[in-house]
């Protein structure tokens, strides 16, 4: 009984953090992504700064998540300083468009 509690609180918290997002437009993602590709669209890339970081496949990812993870840098609740700074310079409704265009499934960018 517990878990199926559990289960639809986040089932609802989820349905509530959806509501709370703009519709992404992927098109207009697509014009926004010159600051992703430096890092994302580079097969095998690491960072140096602060330390080495293998930088993550974002193409195909979920769009909540990519919605989620832009928020958690743009607020400071992420701390990779290069995230952080682009995220920064976001508005919502580029985080939701470019959560939309990375959501697809051809998208291709670098390997984790």
């Amino acid at each position: 009984m517990i878990r199926y509690l559990l289960l639809a609180a986040a089932a609802l918290a989820a349905t509530h953090a959806a509501a709370q997002t703009p519709a992404g437009n992927a098109a207009a993602g697509r014009e926004k992504t010159q600051m992703c590709a430096g890092c994302h669209g580079i097969e095998g890339w690491r960072t140096a700064f602060p330390e080495v970081y293998h930088v993550p496949r974002i193409g195909g990812q979920h769009e909540a998540y990519i919605v989620k993870a832009l928020q958690e840098y743009k607020t400071g609740e992420r701390s990779h300083p290069s995230m952080r700074a682009i995220a920064a310079t976001l508005s919502d409704e580029d985080i939701a468009n470019l959560a939309a265009y990375y959501a697809q499934s051809g998208v291709k960018t670098a390997a984790k």
